[in-house]
């Protein structure tokens, strides 16, 4: 698939932000006052900055609106109306605090189950593409909901929980890669069963469909090399996962926090060009690109 920035962006700091929104809504002694302020803007700013990158994408962005009635059919509305009612809740929930130094604790747990909801509709948006095998797994969704939390915790302060959902997560995305790399195959999703002549015998392109590219070859066919793929699973590993936890395990100070953020964003952020870079869609077999 080809790895748009806008998408890219969406799907790192939404997950950060609305991780964050977690946090902040279970906590049973939030911050208060200007360090609540703080907190929730850094919140909003990805949630609702992430949120709204992912429109860059869109053919026509004035038209997102419309993508809210269909809720009963598609993930991409259910994650609309979970993500508004989250950033309204949660919204009312954060004034409490920083304006009235009120802790409305029931909004709070409301808006944290509301951004779970809505990290979990994002990554089904995905995982529920069987035409994509490498997303179609139980797999997609854990990694979102665990990197979201793993984000928000660190953002949050929580040294303790973010180095035991750093580790499980690394680990976990260490799994899906492996086990990713052979699900095209093991689909049996082949240019025999796409054109439906497998009966006859061997198949093969003849000629090219078209001599130019199209929409189907720019969005959905992206080929990475097999070296280069291994060297940003590594990146991706270290700075994600591993430097952050040698970080946080080191003596506490707020620079070398501020580090750890830094590169777990840094790679998460490689984490997901790869996520996108190395989906390979059944339709590249139509062109010849398997």
């Amino acid at each position: 698939m080809h790895p748009a920035p806008s998408v890219i962006l969406f799907t790192t700091f939404s997950g950060l932000g609305f991780g964050l929104l977690f946090w902040l809504g279970i906590n049973p002694n939030p911050p208060t006052g200007w360090v609540a302020f703080a907190f929730f803007a850094i919140a909003y700013l990805g949630a609702a900055g992430g949120l709204l990158a992912s429109t860059f994408h869109l053919g026509h962005p004035e038209r997102a609106i419309k993508a809210f009635s269909q809720w009963k059919t598609s993930w991409l509305s259910r994650e609309g109306i979970c993500a508004v009612a989250t950033l309204l809740i949660m919204g009312l929930y954060g004034a409490g605090l920083v304006f009235f130094g009120a802790h409305w604790s029931l909004l709070g747990w409301l808006g944290a189950v509301g951004a779970l909801a809505t990290v979990f509709t994002t990554s089904m948006i995905y995982a529920q593409l069987k035409t994509v095998p490498r997303w179609n797994h139980w797999t997609t969704p854990a990694l979102f909901l665990g990197l979201s939390l793993a984000g928000g915790a660190l953002l949050s302060g929580k040294v303790t929980v973010t180095l035991g959902l750093l580790v499980l997560t690394g680990a976990l995305q260490a799994f899906a890669w492996f086990h990713g790399d052979g699900r095209f195959l093991a689909s049996g999703t082949t240019m025999k069963t796409a054109t439906g002549l497998g009966h006859i015998g061997e198949v093969r392109a003849f000629e090219p469909p078209h001599t130019g590219t199209n929409y189907l070859m720019r969005e959905f066919i992206h080929v990475v090399g097999r070296k280069h793929a291994m060297q940003l699973r590594i990146i991706a590993l270290v700075l994600g996962f591993a430097l952050p936890v040698l970080l946080l395990a080191a003596s506490f100070s707020h620079w070398l926090a501020l580090l750890a953020v830094v590169s777990h964003v840094i790679g998460i952020l490689t984490l997901r060009w790869l996520f996108f870079a190395q989906a390979e869609h059944v339709v590249g077999l139509y062109y010849g690109k398997r």
